[in-house]
């Protein structure tokens, strides 16, 4: 009985480290691998106008309350109590209003980056998917710094994924 238990567990280590000798595992840097992606540099391009084109706004909105501020600075001692209430008060609107657009146009800078990268990072993955089944590996990280992986010393998958997107 001793026996037939030391072959049993001869044979589950034998067989344990079978399987892992057959899991292949690769790395790719995919932080890279979407910076070199041609369609990356067009989403960069996109969102670099989409965002000048708020900060000009912003930086318009902005003049106008300062030319406005600073000419009821001045009239403000000829100018009745009344006048300067309302002055006021448009003054604390303009300013909500600046502050306003400037969370919403963070919020849809995000929401249009997240809509230009969704589709080539979903490009990258199959690549990757398809390329790590061509090479017959189980298991693909992520070698990215700061992902987690601290040693990435084994099969490379970059080259490849890039030869396959045609670049």
């Amino acid at each position: 009985m001793k026996q037939l238990k030391t072959l049993a567990i001869a044979i589950v280590l034998f067989i344990g480290t079978q399987v892992s000798a057959q899991t292949k595992v690769a790395h790719i840097d995919v932080q890279a691998l979407m910076t070199a992606m041609p369609e990356m540099k067009t989403a960069q391009d996109q969102m670099k106008k989409i965002q000048d084109s708020y900060d000009k706004d912003y930086k318009n909105m902005v003049a106008e309350y300062q030319t406005k501020l600073q000419k009821y600075e001045q009239e403000a001692p000829t100018a009745g109590d009344a006048l300067n209430e309302t002055r006021s008060k448009e003054m604390q609107d303009m300013g909500a209003r600046i502050q306003q657009f400037q969370q919403t146009a963070q919020k849809e800078l995000s929401q249009k980056e997240m809509d230009l990268i969704k589709p080539i990072m979903e490009k990258a993955q199959k690549a990757i998917q398809k390329v790590a089944k061509e090479k017959g590996f189980n298991y693909v990280l992520d070698s990215t710094t700061g992902s987690g992986v601290l040693v990435a010393d084994g099969t490379d998958l970059l080259a490849d994924v890039k030869k396959a997107l045609g670049f």
